[in-house]
């Protein structure tokens, strides 16, 4: 059974720090490149930080600097430290995998409200 699981969000101050978590099952994490998006209500899907399959990251210029994607193969989890966080990075907190060209695997998400 193939499945992504999201946790860590929640409600944060401005400047504040999170910890997402993202826990694959079905398929070993570290053989795919692995994505993080996010959708703020009434905006469409962006995509934030990205962990390749021979562990090269890239970041949204709005994230870099603020955001860390990485993994730990021995939990299968991949994770999104969020520091410095900013009312505009309020949104929901998805985890993909890109299996093939034709196939993805997406979590549940997890909302992340940034507010004082």
């Amino acid at each position: 059974q193939v499945q992504l699981v999201e946790s860590g969000g929640g409600l944060v101050q401005p400047g504040g720090s999170l910890r997402l978590s993202c826990v694959a099952s079905g398929f070993t994490l570290s053989n795919y490149a692995m994505t993080w998006y996010r959708q703020a209500s009434g905006k469409g899907r962006e995509l934030v930080a990205a962990l390749s399959s021979t562990g090269v990251t890239t970041y949204s210029d709005s994230v870099k600097g603020r955001f860390t994607i990485s993994n730990d193969n021995a939990k299968n989890t991949v994770y999104l430290q969020m520091n410095s966080l900013k009312p505009e990075d309020t949104a929901v907190y998805y985890c993909n995998a890109e299996i093939s060209v034709n196939i993805n695997y997406w979590g549940q998400g997890t909302q992340v409200t940034v507010s004082s």
